[in-house]
């Protein structure tokens, strides 16, 4: 007989604390379609009493989503747990959860509460939440430098108040795998009723060791993972889902464990989060990097011709890697362009959004003879992209770069509906561009990343440029694709300048 071990997906919340990673509403509703397409088990959407924006969006996924269990994250107050419980209604399954840090470090210096007061507020916590759901979740915040004997207490209060899951996060990366698997057995050993709950754990990656600590708490007894698509978060990050999962498939031999998940779906999902996000996944990076599984050395490819298992221990196509496969071109009509967009997942909310996406599509068709579905899955992120209000537009631009002479470029921009133009020399073409933009907005912004990525192979393949910038605390990034690089970094830098314009500030707890 094999146990279940349940997905916990965060991208949506914690893997969107991310540096400039916060994502629109129509942005989640994609990434949360995938997720359930994947077969997450709870997808956590998001932090409701965070903002308006926040709330409605997870209460948008808890409209759609009718196989995973969707969640709302919420601290130990009244008003964050209502927020929440309000967000969720909507789900077939809806979960709630609440936290409150239980570390002397952040009872003394943050909370500024006793232990008792924390005891008391975490049942309450439990309390509010069971009036909208009976599937309620309590992490002990900062758990990884808490008190084993006041971590006993607690968990053994909200068990008796009527949670569910509870969750032991190691919030700051602090922890190594022995120590961390050894507290999950005790806590397990040591809480009254622990037999009656779902222990579940949530790593960070400071020390790169997110995943082994996620493991190495499977092994001593928890049956739920916090995790994220390729390891998003705060900081350092999260445990990665996709490491996760497949140690976990590998490693039968281990962990005589199944989960829902559909292996196939976690490149696809990957790369999903990558675009929309702006944050590329390093070609080394296990099951979803681009060389997985590439074998450059003459002996591993000689072994894996003769016998693959000899140096792969995973099929590439057991996790969704796949030959780029030609899918449509300048001649499709708009009903084979629809078909392939729900086939690789993606569903438009109306004819009106289709009809935008299917002629970018045939502008982009002109320009590049082969369309694959990365490109169509980067169309549709300028589709969401282009939904942030866009009090900068770029109307034309013209730049020129040429051996021995200063780069110079030219931009037209709207700007409130206004027509503004400059023209000015850089380093490069890019840096000219950004500077003449500068020139018309004086945005007061500092620069903190460019990043460009190749969507396809190819020379004529699209460039998807991501820009980060920062101004008065807030960091935003900007996305932008096209054929030409110039071009595609006008519009990444240009949406990161619409979204500071646009976006009020967000605040968000962390587990």
């Amino acid at each position: 007989m094999t146990d279940k071990l349940i997905v916990f997906d965060t991208t949506l919340r914690d893997g969107e604390q991310s540096p400039g990673a916060s994502m629109t509403r129509e942005m989640k509703i994609r990434i949360a379609r995938q997720l359930e397409k994947l077969g997450v088990d709870v997808i956590e959407a998001g932090f409701a009493a965070a903002s308006p924006g926040d709330f409605e969006a997870v209460k948008a996924v808890a409209e759609i989503v009718k196989s995973s269990t969707v969640c709302s994250l919420a601290r130990a107050s009244e008003n964050d747990v209502r927020r929440a419980g309000e967000a969720i209604r909507p789900a077939k399954s809806g979960r709630i959860h609440t936290f409150i840090a239980t570390s002397p470090i952040h009872m003394q210096h943050k909370l500024r509460m006793s232990e008792d007061q924390v005891v008391e507020r975490a049942v309450s916590a439990v309390k509010w939440a069971l009036e909208y759901t009976d599937d309620v979740e309590f992490s002990a915040e900062d758990a990884v430098r808490s008190e084993m004997d006041f971590l006993v207490r607690v968990f053994d209060a909200v068990i008796q108040a009527g949670a569910r899951t509870l969750n032991v996060p190691d919030t700051v990366g602090y922890s190594i795998p022995a120590a961390w698997g050894e507290r999950i057995r005790q806590l397990i050993e040591r809480v009254p009723n622990s037999d009656k709950v779902i222990w579940s754990t949530h790593c960070h990656n400071d020390l790169g060791l997110a995943v082994a600590n996620s493991l190495s708490a499977v092994m001593n007894g928890a049956r739920q993972v916090e995790c994220t698509i390729n390891g998003l978060g705060e900081r350092a990050g999260n445990a990665s889902l996709e490491e996760i999962v497949m140690a976990v498939k590998t490693r039968r031999d281990i962990f005589n464990l199944d989960t829902r998940i559909d292996t196939t779906q976690i490149v696809p999902t990957s790369k999903l989060v990558s675009s929309i996000t702006g944050y590329p996944v390093q070609p080394n990076k296990a099951i979803v990097g681009a060389n997985a599984f590439a074998h450059e050395s003459g002996i591993h490819q000689d072994g894996v011709l003769k016998h693959r298992e000899t140096y792969e221990i995973m099929r590439a196509e057991d996790v969704g890697w796949s030959t780029n496969k030609l899918t449509l071109g300048k001649l499709s009509g708009r009903n084979a362009f629809r078909t392939r967009l729900q086939e690789i997942g993606i569903v438009l909310g109306s004819e009106d959004e289709l009809n935008a996406a299917f002629a970018r599509f045939k502008e982009l068709a002109d320009r590049k003879s082969e369309i694959f579905d990365e490109d169509l899955q980067a169309l549709v992120n300028e589709e969401s992209v282009s939904s942030v209000s866009e009090h900068y537009q770029l109307l034309s631009m013209r730049a020129h770069s040429e051996t021995g002479v200063l780069p110079v470029a030219k931009v037209v921009l709207s700007v409130g509906g206004g027509q503004h133009e400059a023209e000015t020399h850089g380093g490069g073409p890019v840096d000219a561009t950004f500077q003449a933009i500068e020139q018309i907005v004086h945005s007061g912004t500092e620069l903190q990343l460019y990043s460009v990525n190749n969507i396809t192979s190819g020379t004529d393949a699209q460039g998807e440029v991501t820009v980060r910038l920062a101004r008065g605390g807030r960091i935003v990034n900007g996305h932008g694709a096209d054929t030409d690089i110039v071009v595609a970094s006008a519009k990444a830098y240009l949406n990161a300048l619409n979204k500071l314009h646009s976006v009020g500030e967000r605040a968000h707890p962390q587990l």
